[in-house]
């Protein structure tokens, strides 16, 4: 329709097909009191008009498709920002109500308390275990430990908390496993 002449003025197609963007909105029963919904309705049946070609159908069926469709993907986009926001939400209630977390810089790790934590062996006193591998290690080698092995952090999440790099947070645990193998190695 680009090289011909348009026989009808937008404004004249707005007011005879208004009602089919309501009857659409009503049809999926949205809910539009802001009218975003009759605006994105609006905006379709500008680019059907614009885009009509004549000999491909009738222009109600087109203005009907196009604005029927665009009402349902914006439908689709809301419901999955509201679903994510819910999501987001949620989790951020729960880190910040849950008092098992240490916080720095708007972000929340994991607290832990190594007396609490359990040793896998039976039979091991997992306290003097414990206490002979942390006299072993250097301060940084037993944050390792205690974070990456104990806790299951990643090098990533260390490396943050302890506010330096990953490079360092690395080098704590090659130092930390070459003196655990030794430990082992020696038999305790």
């Amino acid at each position: 329709m680009e090289g011909k002449q348009k026989r009808f003025t937008f404004e004249e197609i707005f007011k005879q097909n208004e009602l089919r963007i309501h009857y659409h909105i009503h049809r999926l029963n949205i809910r539009d009191p802001h009218h975003e919904y009759y605006q994105e309705g609006l905006v379709a049946m500008w680019n059907a008009y614009e885009k009509y070609e004549p000999d491909k159908g009738p222009l109600a069926t087109y203005f009907n498709y196009t604005i029927r469709n665009r009402l349902i993907d914006l439908m689709r986009k809301q419901n999955r920002e509201h679903e994510k926001d819910a999501i987001y939400l949620q989790e951020q209630s729960t880190r910040m109500k849950d008092g098992n977390y240490y916080r720095r810089h708007g972000t929340a790790y994991p607290v832990m308390q190594v007396a609490d934590t359990p040793f896998p062996y039976e039979g091991i006193d997992s306290a003097a275990l414990w206490k002979t591998i942390k006299d072993e290690l250097t301060e940084n080698q037993w944050k390792w430990v205690t974070y990456h092995v104990v806790e299951g952090l990643t090098i990533t999440a260390i490396a943050e908390q302890e506010d330096t790099s990953r490079e360092a947070v690395k080098s704590w645990g090659k130092g930390a496993k070459r003196k655990l193998r030794r430990i082992t190695d020696e038999g305790m």
